[in-house]
Order: structure tokens, then sequence, then C-alpha cells
């Protein structure tokens, strides 16, 4: 899919239509998004909490759906960073699945 650089939208912060610079928007991976949950795991094993057989909880693997690739999508959902030319101020805007995104 193919979107122009520049885009004239409506702005929340001047509360008006103004040209906004097209960018596109990365998605945080998991560590970066939930910093905290890569070190909880080996948390709860110091503790004694991870160890043995039998269910483990809350880590315990969950549905076959949440683990298992059942059902797989092709395409991943883009997101478009628009900036304000004006105020500065930014908004992402879903755009729906697609296979590729590019900037003319």
């Amino acid at each position: 899919m193919k979107f122009k650089k520049t885009m004239k939208t409506y702005c929340r912060k001047c509360k008006s239509h103004k040209e906004h610079k097209v960018s596109i928007a990365k998605s945080g991976g998991r560590n970066k998004t939930h910093p905290l949950s890569r070190g909880s795991r080996r948390r709860m094993r110091l503790r004694g909490l991870d160890r043995g057989s039998g269910n483990k909880g809350r880590i315990s693997r969950g549905a076959v759906s949440s683990w298992k690739r059942t059902g797989a999508k092709l395409s991943k959902k883009a997101d478009l960073k628009l900036t304000c030319n004006t105020c500065q101020s930014s908004q992402i805007k879903n755009m729906g699945r697609t296979k590729k995104m590019e900037l003319v």
C-alpha cells in the first residue's frame, strides 16, 4: 500500500485541519513494551516458584491458540504516525492490514 509523505488531516491540538508529515510507526517488541516481563520468570525461579513438575500457574502453557500458530495471519496491521507541521504534536492512525507499506 502506498501513502503520501504529507497528509491533510485534523489536528487535536490545533483543533483544525492541518498538513501532517507521515511516517511508518515502529511497533515495540516484547522487551520494549513490557521491560519487566523478561526478568519476572527468572525471579520466580529464584524464589522457587518455577520448579518441579505439574502446573506452573501463570507461566504455564496456556490455550493452544496462544502458543501454536493456528490460523496465523499473513499480514500485520499497519500504523501511520502523523506529525503536525505547525505544533509538532503526533498521533498514530491505524490503516488496517497490509503486507507492505511504502511512502511515496
